[in-house]
């Protein structure tokens, strides 16, 4: 992840801005800046609606020492290739910063998109949700036996030997767990939502003492994507926050981006890992 990459996109790209189509292309590229952990879209300027204007000033270039290792989909606005960032205009809307134009020749006359900046995405006729798909990615949902235990500073809050493993390229495994096999006396709805491209609209929830520790503690896709449908109505409870126990031996706790950040700080460089 070190080095700009890029890779045709052999499909038809839509996007919508107050209700309009403003983005119609068979040419788009999937681009993945240094650090950047999933791709962004890049289009021709000409295939574009709103006005590609160069920001002025342009603002300075990040220090890179002081980023994180690795950048997610929400951190559009940094930028760790060299190129001009460029705001959309259409008519009186203006979207500061949605758009970025690289240096590098194999990218020239190309403006990389915030995906988030727009109304809504398609891919062919497929909605898109939270970033364009990384085609290097897979998902696996696989059925397991194995006992499985989650405790919450000793509390139990599941166990269960009807867990289904998600394995998902470059994050640790996520154990969903079957509603009757969690203490739900414990948890309440959060009103925390995530969206993921792959799993679709997440709902959280938190353990019903209060506590700092247990605040969106476990997630749960009630209407998943097609990768996740076999994860539906199942709960996943954070691997960084919790103690996980599968057949009886604990699990160490991976540390990612999802980490309390006093373990983020304390882990050492090539220990940290990402999704």
């Amino acid at each position: 992840m070190s080095q700009l990459r890029f890779e045709p996109v052999p499909t038809r790209l839509r996007a919508t801005l107050a209700g309009e189509t403003v983005l119609d292309t068979h040419r788009g590229v999937l681009v993945w800046e240094p650090r950047r952990l999933v791709p962004v879209y890049a289009v021709p300027v000409e295939d574009l609606a709103p006005e590609v204007v160069p920001a002025d000033p342009q603002p300075a270039p990040p220090d890179l020492t002081a980023l994180p290792r690795l950048l997610g989909p929400d951190t559009f606005g940094t930028h760790t290739t060299p190129g001009r960032v460029a705001d959309l205009v259409s008519g009186r809307l203006r979207l500061s910063g949605a758009g970025f134009l690289p240096d590098d020749e194999d990218l020239s006359g190309l403006v990389v998109l915030d995906f988030g900046a727009f109304e809504g995405w398609l891919n062919e006729d497929e909605v898109l949700v939270a970033h364009p798909h990384d085609p290097f990615k897979r998902i696996d949902v696989l059925a397991s036996g194995r006992r499985v235990e989650v405790r919450l500073d000793g509390t139990v809050l599941a166990s269960t030997e009807r867990a289904r493993l998600l394995l998902e390229t470059h994050l640790p495994v996520r154990y969903y767990i079957p509603p009757q096999d969690v203490r739900m006396d414990l948890l309440g709805p959060s009103t925390t939502r995530s969206a993921c491209a792959y799993k679709g609209i997440a709902s959280y929830l938190s353990t019903v003492d209060g506590r700092d520790a247990g605040r969106d503690i476990a997630w749960v896709y009630p209407n998943p994507l097609d990768d996740a449908v076999r994860v539906r109505d199942h709960l996943a409870f954070w691997n960084e926050r919790t103690d996980l126990v599968v057949d009886g031996e604990e699990v160490p706790r991976p540390v990612t981006p999802w980490s309390r950040p006093e373990e983020q700080a304390s882990a050492e460089p090539d220990k940290l890992e990402f999704g």
